[in-house]
């Protein structure tokens, strides 16, 4: 499971045309996700995952530091399924996307990932599973994070 995390003012989502016109989601200070769910990943891969983002400490204390969490501040999450995460871009001039999970599997484990995020009391929003959709931010500092649940 690979995620990219930007820490955040705010940010949406804007869901055109189908299935859901016009669906928009927002959330206030916390984080935006993209996530894209890989073929060989298992439950310790989403348990990881889940457990790195509500408490990976990026965001500032009172020093100015990064030594809180999203859990810490009660930060709100936006979790957006993009496969385009797992893209691998090393050869050739487009990128390969094998390694993401297929739907309908992706999709059921990428419900599982937010329910398992949703399960530490944040509030969490997602996007609509491969519906096409806008997403704005606000980028908070910039602080943009990768993560790689198989580097571990």
């Amino acid at each position: 499971m690979k995620a990219v995390l930007q820490r955040v003012a705010s940010a949406s989502v804007i869901c055109n045309p189908e299935p859901e016109p016009g669906l928009s989601r927002s959330v206030g200070p916390g984080l935006l996700i993209l996530a894209s769910v890989e073929t060989d990943d298992t439950a310790a891969d989403r348990d990881w995952m889940a457990d790195k983002i509500i408490n990976l400490r990026i965001f500032s204390d009172e020093a100015g530091k990064m030594n809180r969490s999203v859990l810490d501040l009660r930060g709100e999450i936006l979790l957006i399924s993009n496969f385009t995460v797992s893209g691998d871009a090393r050869k050739g001039r487009r990128p390969s996307f094998d390694r993401a999970m297929r739907p309908p599997q992706a999709k059921d484990e990428f419900d599982a990932l937010a329910h398992a995020v949703a399960a530490s009391g944040l509030t969490v929003r997602t996007g609509v599973f491969a519906a096409d959709m806008q997403v704005s931010l606000i980028n908070d500092g910039p602080v943009t994070i990768w993560l790689d649940s198989k580097a571990r």
